[in-house]
């Protein structure tokens, strides 16, 4: 009878217990489930970004501690290095001359060379017997080195790349399978660097340098006009050519060597826009030796409010040591331009007539005939420091650049065509397009090149006085510009300009950058000139 009593119990008891244990299960399902999300992988878009992090930091850490190599090229010990980039190309460091920067390829990868010393008597070697540069063996032990060189580099990068992802990967993830999925990807990468730096490689790049750091020893790293735009062998001769120039640098010491002149150039200096500013007569009286510049060619606005009081500032102009054209800008005065004419008469009376170094005024369309070339210009039509007339703008400049093509037809038509048109507004240079090769503008404030729609060759330079005393008002000093314009002797085409830069008011740094027409480049058919047909 009891144990009939109980069993009812027992079976509740037991019910109870197994709905107790569901609910606890519940309840620990519910209250877990927070906690155990805080376990789960992330989600897969940050867990590519994290492990494309991983790569790249893994990439750029592996470079930086063994991607680089020891090589001699010619007679400078190097050290190459591969370094990320947004821009590729490549930067030859000649400490504590300045750098040399190329634009060899494009990749997200640079290929530094920093020059470390230089083997005395090799360089001496070299400087004292330079017949060998016209030898084959010379240029090819140079293009050896090179090639050498940046093998290894290339070999060392390549096992740097892929072992650094691995090494941080197994740090961040410690799990072989992440570690190695960074490993791929940065080997992935490395191919579509290497890809793209092959199929962009331009061995031609040596035409075009930039050169930053002493101003004085540009001419000679650069080369020379004439042979950069013929040589064949581009490469290997461009390429020896820069040893030899920067052994000598080195070998000379302080005593740097002078630019070898090329009697088939004519070389023009191109300035503008000096308001004022008389460091500009130091600056171009350097470029005129350094460059063994021909004629000097002043787009003008030379002053600030064209007063006669500010015209002693002109008279350092006959003694720059080359013939100085100039022309009138929009901030000088009919007075500032008779001054600079008296400048001209002078000199004519005190050296007398073909002496070279006169001083010469383009107005009105009147060709002058200085150092070869033909020349041709005209004075701004608007005198903005007069607040008495009204400034006319673009139109106004636009009337009087088709009075001066009138002036370059009748020249034409004459059979004596001008070789440069010459004005300061560049709208007022437009306006010559198809009469003559080149036309050369400032005003700007800014240096620009383009080629107009008939042929013409546009050139609006920079100030080569940094902007005068409008240098102080901005944050930042403008920068003194000025080119140098080189022209075959025989036909006056523009063959090559090497655009210079300073960094201001206050600043030290200088850049040469080399520039070549697309008609003169090695392979390249030439073009007729505006002034031909």
């Amino acid at each position: 009878m009891a144990r009939v009593a109980t069993k009812p119990f027992r079976a509740a008891a037991g019910w109870s217990r197994r709905l107790a244990a569901g609910a606890l299960r519940r309840y620990r399902a519910h209250h877990t489930t927070p906690t155990a999300s805080l376990t789960h992988a992330p989600h897969p878009y940050w867990r590519g970004v994290g492990l494309i992090a991983v790569t790249l930091l893994g990439a750029w850490l592996g470079l930086l501690i063994v991607g680089s190599v020891h090589a001699s090229v010619g007679p400078m010990d190097t050290r190459m290095t591969l370094r990320p980039s947004f821009t590729g190309g490549t930067k030859i460091n000649v400490s504590p001359l300045g750098a040399l920067e190329l634009r060899s390829h494009d990749a997200p990868l640079r290929l530094d060379v920093d020059v470390n010393q230089l083997d005395q008597e090799r360089a001496s070697a070299l400087v004292d017997h330079p017949e060998r540069l016209q030898g084959q063996t010379f240029r090819d032990e140079i293009a050896s080195d090179v090639r050498s060189g940046t093998f290894g580099l290339a070999l060392r990068s390549a096992i740097a790349v892929v072992a650094g992802p691995l090494a941080l990967g197994l740090a961040v993830y410690r799990r072989p399978r992440r570690a190695l999925a960074a490993g791929g990807l940065a080997l992935a990468l490395l191919l579509a660097s290497s890809a793209t730096a092959f199929a962009t490689w331009n061995p031609k790049s040596v035409l075009e340098p930039k050169f930053s750091g002493l101003l004085a020893s540009a001419p000679s790293v650069v080369g020379n006009a004439r042979s950069i735009a013929t040589e064949f062998d581009v490469y290997q001769q461009e390429l020896a050519r820069l040893v030899t120039n920067v052994a000598k640098l080195y070998d000379t010491a302080s005593t740097l060597p002078a630019y070898e002149p090329d009697p088939s150039t004519t070389r023009v200096l191109h300035v503008s826009d000096i308001h004022l500013n008389p460091a500009a007569w130091e600056i171009i009286r350097s470029l005129v030796e350094q460059y063994d510049i021909d004629v000097i060619i002043d787009t003008g606005d030379t002053m600030d409010h064209g007063t006669s009081a500010e015209n002693g500032f002109l008279d350092p102009i006959p003694d720059l040591g080359a013939p100085y054209v100039w022309v009138r800008g929009n901030h000088d005065s009919l007075t500032t331009q008779d001054a600079v004419r008296k400048l001209g008469d002078k000199a004519e009376k005190g050296s007398g007539k073909g002496s070279g170094k006169g001083v010469h005024v383009l107005d009105s369309g009147v060709p002058v005939n200085v150092a070869g070339l033909r020349l041709a210009g005209w004075g701004d039509p608007q005198f903005t420091p007069d607040r008495s007339t009204e400034a006319r703008g673009d139109e106004a400049e636009r009337e009087e650049g088709r009075k001066l093509a009138g002036a370059l037809r009748a020249q034409k038509a004459a059979d004596t065509p001008v070789d440069i048109a010459v004005a300061h507004n560049p709208e007022l240079s437009r306006q010559t397009d198809g009469l003559v090769p080149l036309a050369l503008a400032g005003h700007k404030h800014n240096r620009h090149e383009e080629v107009l729609d008939k042929g013409t060759r546009l050139k609006i330079e920079g100030s080569t006085g940094g902007g005068g005393l409008r240098a102080v008002e901005g944050d930042e000093p403008q920068k003194v510009q000025a080119s140098v314009l080189y022209l075959d002797r025989d036909s006056d085409r523009l063959q090559a300009w090497d655009e210079i830069t300073l960094g201001g008011l206050g600043l030290s740094r200088a850049e040469v950058a080399r520039h070549l027409p697309e008609e003169v480049r090695p392979g390249a058919s030439p073009s007729p000139s505006p002034g031909d047909d």
